[in-house]
């Protein structure tokens, strides 16, 4: 998913992440602003990760996510 296409489906992208990445804080999420490359960095730092663990992971999570959430995030 390009930066585009992520900051335009950030506020439906939000609460699935909580669900991800429960350590992010409400807070946290509204302060990434939609930038894939910051929410990147923000699960790298707040999980210990290497920028290439962090951005597999997070690619592996939006891939997966469920195809009813694909489907809404589609027709926005």
């Amino acid at each position: 998913m390009n930066n585009d296409i992520f900051s335009g489906k950030w506020n439906q992208l939000k609460g699935e992440m909580k669900k991800q990445w429960g350590n992010l804080t409400d807070d946290e999420i509204d302060r990434l602003d939609g930038e894939k490359d910051v929410v990147i960095g923000k699960i790298q730092e707040k999980y210990g990760k290497s920028k290439e663990q962090a951005e597999s992971e997070f690619n592996n999570w939006y891939n997966e996510l469920d195809p009813s959430v694909k489907n809404r995030l589609n027709r926005k």
